[in-house]
C-alpha cells in the first residue's frame, strides 16, 4: 500500500518536483506585484459590482439574458477573490502551505474558471431558445433562470473540489504534476481537454447562431416596417456575447494548454518560465468582461453612469445641506428603446440633465 502525505507541508512537494516558487520575488518587485494584482482586483470588484448592481436597478434588464450576464460578472467578481487569495499565497510562501490550504488557493481558482465556463455555456443554449424563435430574450421564467444559477455553482465548486475529494497525488507521488505538485497528471489532463472541449463546442455554437441571426435579419429586413434599431438588436446582443465568449477562449486557452503540457509530463516544453504570464492574462479576463459589456452595451453603460453620478450628487447635496432634502430630478426615457420587446412599460431612470447615450459600437 502506497504512503500519504497529508501531513506533509507544500515545500515537501516543490522540492520533489523541483518546481520553481520564485524565491527571487522579494523586494521592490514582490511589492510591484502585489500592487499590481491589487489595482487589478479592486478594479474587477468595483466594475462588476456595477454591472450586477444595474442588472438588478433597471427593468429593462430583467430577462434571462441579463440575469445569466450578471451572474458572470458575479463569477468574475468571485474571480477577483481567488486571485486575492492567490496573491497572499504564492511565491515564497508557497512552500510554506499546509495541503489544505494549498487547496483551497486552487480550488478558488478552478472554482471561478468553472463558473464562468458553464455560465457562458447556458447563456449559450438560452441564446439558442431565443434565436430559433426570432425572440430578443426567451421564455425561461425567473423559477428557472435562479435554478439554473443555483445549479451553476453547485457545478462549479464540485469541479473546484474535485482534487480535494481525491483525485490527486498524495499517495501516489510518482504521479505528482510540476505545476501543480499534489495535483497527479492524469487529472490535469482531463481538466484541460475537458475546458478546452467545452470551448469548441461554444464557439461553433455561437458561430452557427450568428450566421443564423445574420440570415434571418437579412431576409426579414426587407419584409419588415419596423425600426433598422430594433431589427439589429438580436445581432447586437450576440456580438456582445461572441466577444465576451472570445475574450474568455483567448485569455485562459494558453493556461489550459500549458496544463495539459505538464500532464502529459513535457519536461521540455518550458513551462515554468510562462505560467505566471499566462496566469495573469487570465487574471485580464475578469477585467474585460465588464468593459466589455459597457462598450458593447448601450444602455449598460447608461445605467453604469447613471448610478455613479447620482451617488456622487447626493454625496453633494448631503454636504451643502443636512436640512434641505435633495431634489432628484426624474424623466421617462427611451436610451434604448431596441432592448425592450413590444408591450413592456419603459422603466423610468434616476437622472439629472440629459445624459445622452454612448456612441453605437
Amino acid at each position: 500500500m502506497n504512503e500519504c502525505y497529508y501531513d506533509k507541508r507544500m515545500d515537501f512537494f516543490y522540492n520533489r518536483t523541483k518546481t520553481d516558487t520564485a524565491d527571487e520575488w522579494t523586494g521592490p518587485q514582490l511589492i510591484g506585484v502585489l500592487c499590481f494584482g491589487t489595482f487589478f482586483c479592486l478594479f474587477i470588484f468595483v466594475s462588476n459590482s456595477l454591472v450586477i448592481a444595474a442588472v438588478v436597478k433597471n427593468k429593462r434588464f430583467h430577462f434571462p439574458f441579463y440575469y445569466l450576464l450578471a451572474n458572470l460578472a458575479a463569477a468574475d467578481f468571485f474571480a477577483g477573490i481567488a486571485y486575492v487569495f492567490l496573491m497572499f499565497n504564492t511565491g515564497p510562501v508557497s512552500k510554506t502551505l499546509t495541503v489544505n490550504r494549498w487547496f483551497l488557493r486552487q480550488g478558488l481558482l478552478d472554482t471561478s474558471l468553472t463558473a464562468s465556463l458553464v455560465n457562458l455555456l447556458v447563456i449559450a443554449v438560452e441564446r439558442h431558445m431565443s434565436i430559433m424563435r426570432m425572440k430578443i430574450h426567451s421564455n425561461l421564467t425567473k423559477k428557472r433562470v435562479t435554478f439554473l444559477i443555483i445549479s451553476i455553482w453547485a457545478i462549479a465548486i464540485f469541479m473546484g473540489a474535485v482534487p480535494t475529494l481525491g483525485w490527486n497525488c498524495l499517495c501516489d507521488i510518482t504521479v505528482c504534476s510540476s505545476l501543480a505538485p499534489i495535483y497527479s497528471r492524469s487529472y490535469l489532463v482531463f481538466w484541460s481537454v475537458l475546458n478546452l472541449v467545452v470551448f469548441f463546442i461554444m464557439v461553433v455554437v455561437y458561430i452557427r447562431i450568428y450566421m443564423y441571426v445574420q440570415r434571418k435579419t437579412n431576409v426579414l429586413s426587407s419584409h419588415t416596417s419596423g425600426s433598422i434599431s430594433r431589427r439589429r438588436t438580436p445581432v447586437k446582443l450576440m456580438k456582445t456575447v461572441m466577444t465576451v465568449l472570445g475574450a474568455f477562449v483567448v485569455c485562459w486557452t494558453p493556461g489550459l494548454v500549458v496544463l495539459l503540457l505538464d500532464g502529459l509530463n513535457c519536461t521540455d516544453c518550458g513551462i515554468q518560465h510562462v505560467k505566471r504570464w499566462f496566469l495573469l492574462l487570465a487574471l485580464l479576463n475578469s477585467v474585460m468582461n465588464p468593459i466589455i459589456y459597457s462598450y458593447k452595451d448601450d444602455e449598460m453603460w447608461a445605467t453604469m453612469k447613471r448610478m455613479i453620478c447620482c451617488s456622487s450628487e447626493d454625496k453633494s447635496q448631503e454636504r451643502r445641506s443636512s436640512r434641505i432634502p435633495s431634489t432628484v430630478l426624474c424623466r421617462s426615457t427611451d436610451i434604448s428603446g431596441h432592448y425592450i420587446e413590444d408591450g413592456i412599460i419603459q422603466g423610468t431612470i434616476c437622472g439629472k440633465g440629459d445624459l445622452g447615450d454612448k456612441g453605437n459600437s
